[in-house]
């Protein structure tokens, strides 16, 4: 049978090209002269003057663009492999050779980091080990709005706990009557903290709700999250076994984890 038109030129459309690693800069095995030693021992040089004179706080939520590279020039991480779309995050939630970075940066600017293993992924499995050299873009910047709860450092009185040790209080109750299932879908804003009452993670702070599976994330949130109903926000105290466990690597927090969640929707 001979193809239709509409299915032979489907056929001959080329796919489309994926994204390309970008290439190391010429000065990736070691900084310049004219690159800046921080007390910390990181070194740093501005690439792109940026517009301005106001810099991120310790905990603001930045907008970048970047990529990262190996000292002898292999690209491990970038934008660019991922369209060129900005990621947002809190300074608190990075390497501490990224926010000591980008603190010293404005609105606009490009700066080149060659930071040392102790300020980068300090030997976590499978992370890139010795210095390690990040372009980094600061798009744009703003303070977080998710202050820490007073009672962040544990659970109060009135919190109820569960038999894996994992507490709870519900600060607002919800208008649905559905529970999600283990392996549902959810819509969620939240915030999480560790438990000096630095923030690691919020879509509050982005501004965008986030959506997954219940079976894609730690096992507090598969638990707790099975506790709610649509429209509750619940505040929850997760120990260390329930989060990242002992293993935590890389900038993931570790130790017991307090999140605030509100469930907007399911989906089964």
């Amino acid at each position: 049978m001979a193809l239709t038109p509409a299915l032979s030129s489907a056929q001959e459309t080329p796919a489309p090209a994926r994204p390309q690693a970008p290439p190391a800069p010429p000065d990736v095995a070691a900084p310049p002269p004219d690159a800046v030693k921080t007390a910390s021992g990181m070194f740093t040089k501005v690439v792109q003057p940026g517009t301005g004179t106001t810099k991120p706080g310790a905990t603001d939520i930045v907008t970048v663009l970047y990529s990262g590279w190996t000292v002898d020039g292999k690209c491990f991480d970038s934008s660019q492999l991922r369209n060129n779309k900005p990621s947002t995050f809190p300074l608190t939630n990075v390497l501490a050779g990224w926010s000591e970075g980008v603190q010293l940066m404005v609105a606009g600017e490009k700066r080149r980091l060659w930071v040392p293993e102790a300020l980068a992924f300090k030997g976590a499995p499978g992370k890139p080990t010795g210095v390690t050299v990040f372009d980094i873009e600061l798009v744009e910047f703003k303070p977080s709005p998710t202050a820490a709860p007073a009672d962040v450092a544990g659970p109060p009185s009135d919190a109820k706990k569960t038999s894996t040790g994992l507490a709870y209080k519900v600060l607002k109750p919800g208008t649905g009557t559905k529970h999600p299932g283990q392996y549902d879908k959810v819509t969620v804003h939240y915030t999480g903290w560790t438990t000096d009452g630095k923030m690691f993670d919020s879509s509050v702070a982005r501004g965008t709700p986030s959506t997954f599976g219940l079976d894609q994330v730690i096992k507090g949130w598969t638990e707790g999250m099975q506790l709610m109903v649509e429209g509750e926000k619940t505040r929850f105290w997760i120990p260390r076994q329930l989060a990242y466990g002992e293993n935590a690597s890389g900038n993931q927090p570790r130790g017991m984890l307090v999140f605030d969640i509100e469930l907007i929707a399911i989906e089964k």
